[in-house]
């Protein structure tokens, strides 16, 4: 094939992608049954009615945030007290924050080299942020689709600063060590002389399956990193936690990469109103996702389908993966239709390939899921897979 055959392929792969997209959106939109409806569903409008009732999350009188204060600093404070923390630091995103972290961690260890996974986010999603910007040596403990072992850390043939965790990890399908494991995984580290950094953008859900506190967690580590808007709903933004002698260095350098923001107010407000309406709720989605991951392997099995599998089996989050035996963009115009057709979206979010006719998505379970049964996730089982090509059933 030559190089602009190549080009116009893909061109109209991409003008397909997007077209599908549009479609998933506005079926997800026009839908009476989801699993979860996120901010990006829903209108502007729609958006600035989270902030209805936010008194009840902060004094609406007080004046507003001016590069940090008020709202801002109510926030932070908020967060070291749920984590036991001594300090945290609010950052306009996650990618900041984790960089600014174990920026500051590898001059105090003066080590710039940081163990992780070979799925975490700053290797799959940050354009190699870690070593473009922030100067550090990434090192990957391992590949596999689960956290590493402490074996894996404590016999790791290079020297490393700071090991970092992502809690769960979302690339391999939301998952998580057991609380053992973690704890060995921490000690190993520890013993190498290491820091250990908790990637904990989705940390708030963890606790289900680790059996412990936000505090008894994130004690483990040396640093924190939680997010905002992954399943708290806010509007955006993250924190870093930890001791208040990192917390400010952390914060010089916040200022440093253009995180000292004018006024963050509704940002931040959002935050607060997420911890107050949406982290009591997280224990119930996360149980909730449990009966909806069960329904689908039932379901699968009862259309005859020769392989269908959800990771994990059983999910450690509210969030989990579904792989099929097609090719993704199969798969992707199967579960358009079906959301068309039936008002009912089963699978909300984009297939991705994962090899030669195999592909997999995303669930997420929020309060929209609470409302379906076990039976009416493998009725839309039934529609979706009816849609799908003969020949693979």
């Amino acid at each position: 094939m030559t190089d602009t055959a190549e080009r116009d392929e893909q061109a109209a792969g991409e003008d397909r992608g997007a077209r599908i997209r549009e479609r998933r959106l506005a079926a997800h939109r026009g839908a009476r049954r989801v699993f979860a409806r996120f901010g990006f569903h829903r209108t502007l409008r729609e958006r600035l009615a989270l902030l209805d009732g936010a008194g009840d999350a902060y004094d609406l009188d007080e004046l507003s945030d001016v590069y940090g204060d008020g709202v801002v600093e109510a926030l932070e404070r908020k967060v070291a007290g749920l984590l036991g923390t001594e300090a945290a630091a609010f950052f306009p995103t996650g990618t900041m924050a984790q960089q600014v972290a174990l920026r500051c961690w590898a001059g105090r260890t003066g080590d710039p080299t940081v163990a992780l996974h070979a799925l975490s986010h700053p290797e799959v999603h940050e354009r190699n942020a870690f070593s473009e910007v922030a100067g550090l040596r990434p090192v990957r403990v391992t590949g596999e689709p689960r956290l590493p072992t402490a074996a894996e850390v404590r016999d790791f043939e290079e020297p490393f600063g700071a090991l970092m965790l992502e809690l769960p990890l979302r690339d391999a399908g939301f998952v998580l060590p057991s609380w053992e494991e973690l704890t060995e995984v921490v000690e190993a580290a520890r013993l190498r002389d290491a820091v250990v950094h908790f990637d904990g953008a989705r940390l708030w859900e963890s606790t289900v399956h680790l059996g412990r506190s936000l505090e008894e967690i994130a004690g483990l580590a040396d640093s924190v990193y939680v997010s905002f808007y992954k399943s708290l709903e806010a509007f955006g933004g993250a924190a870093l936690a930890g001791p208040r002698e990192l917390v400010e260095e952390a914060k010089a350098w916040r200022h440093r990469y253009g995180g000292q923001v004018f006024q963050q107010f509704p940002t931040a407000l959002s935050a607060l109103v997420g911890l107050e309406r949406e982290l009591p709720r997280l224990p119930e989605y996360v149980a909730h996702a449990r009966v909806v991951a069960a329904a689908l392997r039932e379901g699968f099995a009862a259309t005859g389908l020769p392989w269908a599998r959800v990771r994990p089996e059983v999910p450690h989050t509210h969030d989990f993966q579904v792989w099929l035996p097609y090719e993704a963009d199969v798969l992707a115009e199967a579960a358009v239709r079906a959301a068309e057709e039936t008002g009912v979206v089963l699978f909300g979010s984009g297939w991705d390939r994962g090899g030669p006719g195999l592909a997999f998505t995303d669930v997420h379970v929020r309060s929209d899921g609470l409302e379906w049964t076990a039976e009416d996730v493998k009725t839309a089982v039934a529609e979706f897979v009816a849609r799908l090509p003969e020949q693979v059933r």
